[in-house]
């Protein structure tokens, strides 16, 4: 770890999907290590089991600021607004390093003290991942241009995979450094007798996770499909499956315990900067069965079984051959997680207090304030 570490942290976050989950985890071990954090959500309210886990961890400071995020904001206005008032809340909180998991709103804040970058999605990778060449619409276009000025105005940008690292540089010319995500392992010995079902897990309402084709897949196959998570999204966005057994949103705890029990685990996602659904699976023993896209590989290549993202006859026999092999899926489910133990918390948190300590260096006005 660098010997320069910020003493308070102003984090933001969201309660939409896996950004609350990486932010509680990074503050958690931030905290462990000396560093007071105050977490703004941003967005929709945290559901009441999201609070109860942000309730445990000791002395984190979480603040429901009602501000819009970025990529929910009805106009560039709304994100000014809600940047100024991140900026406003950092200085009441005597925050000396801001940690955005919204880079956008570095392009309209004002902050006096350095601001490091968290670049965990970004609508123009998933609009020419999903959709292709087709001409991106007007409110796209314009959060793009403003998060392309908030990467610019950041100090320091952090990618969650290489991958991801490299798709961003291509698309904004600035290179993040990459920081895995990493995950708490469950404890205890757990099952002892995997039920002979596929899970999946996350926004189900988000196209670019293609559950739609794990839904074709399932009307294929003899075993049975169960999926875990929300089937509307903050703007609208909804969706409806004929032969997925859907079991809405989870809390962690109930999540962990069906991952534990399920023999394999399904991710068929055409964007995924990391994918922290399949690391959970992943420790959990879950065999892996993922589309074959580069984050997958650059993180599964060896412990998971890759399969066309659009092929749902292709998806139905992987995965109804592995439920009808139980020792194969028990010796994958342990190769996912001997490889999940690569992805710690501790690790990110590592990682992450390195990019921090090369940020206050960078600002710091004499050389010798950094050694």
């Amino acid at each position: 770890m660098t010997s320069l570490q910020p003493r308070r942290v102003l984090m933001t976050t969201d309660a939409v999907g896996g950004v609350w989950t990486y932010a509680l985890d990074l503050s958690a071990g931030l905290i462990a290590r000396g560093v007071e954090v105050t977490l703004a959500v941003l967005g929709p309210s945290p559901q009441p089991g999201q609070r109860r886990a942000a309730g445990r961890i000791e002395d984190l400071t979480v603040v429901e600021t009602g501000l819009p995020l970025d990529w929910t904001a009805a106009n560039a206005a709304d994100v000014s607004e809600a940047a100024h008032g991140v900026a406003r809340l950092a200085a009441a909180h005597g925050a000396d390093l801001v940690h955005l998991n919204t880079p956008a709103l570095a392009a309209e804040g004002r902050f006096a003290m350095p601001v490091v970058g968290a670049c965990h999605s970004c609508l123009a990778s998933w609009w020419s991942t999903v959709k292709g060449e087709e001409p991106m619409p007007e409110p796209f276009r314009w959060r793009t241009e403003l998060l392309t000025r908030g990467y610019a105005a950041c100090d320091r940008l952090i990618a969650p995979s290489y991958a991801f690292m490299q798709e961003t540089a291509a698309l904004y010319g600035l290179l993040p450094q990459a920081v895995r995500n990493g995950r708490t392992p469950p404890t205890g010995p757990g099952p002892t007798q995997r039920n002979p079902v596929v899970m999946t897990s996350g926004r189900l309402w988000d196209e670019a996770k293609n559950v739609r084709t794990l839904d074709r897949a399932a009307g294929r196959m003899r075993g049975q499909v169960h999926a875990a998570g929300p089937l509307r999204g903050p703007d609208g966005q909804a969706a409806a499956f004929d032969n997925i057994l859907c079991l809405n949103q989870l809390d962690a705890p109930v999540l962990a315990q069906h991952l534990e029990r399920s023999a394999v685990f399904a991710s068929l996602s055409l964007y995924e900067p990391f994918g922290l659904g399949v690391l959970e699976a992943a420790q959990a023993g879950c065999a892996l069965v993922l589309s074959d896209i580069p984050t997958f590989r650059e993180l599964w290549q060896g412990a998971a079984v890759f399969v066309p993202a659009d092929d749902d006859a292709a998806v139905a026999e992987a995965l109804d051959a592995l439920l009808d092999d139980p020792a194969q899926a028990a010796d994958l489910g342990r190769c996912a997680a001997e490889r999940s133990a690569r992805f710690t918390v501790e690790a990110m948190v590592e990682g992450t207090l390195a990019v921090y300590g090369e940020t206050l260096a960078a600002r710091a006005p004499f050389p010798e304030v950094a050694a």
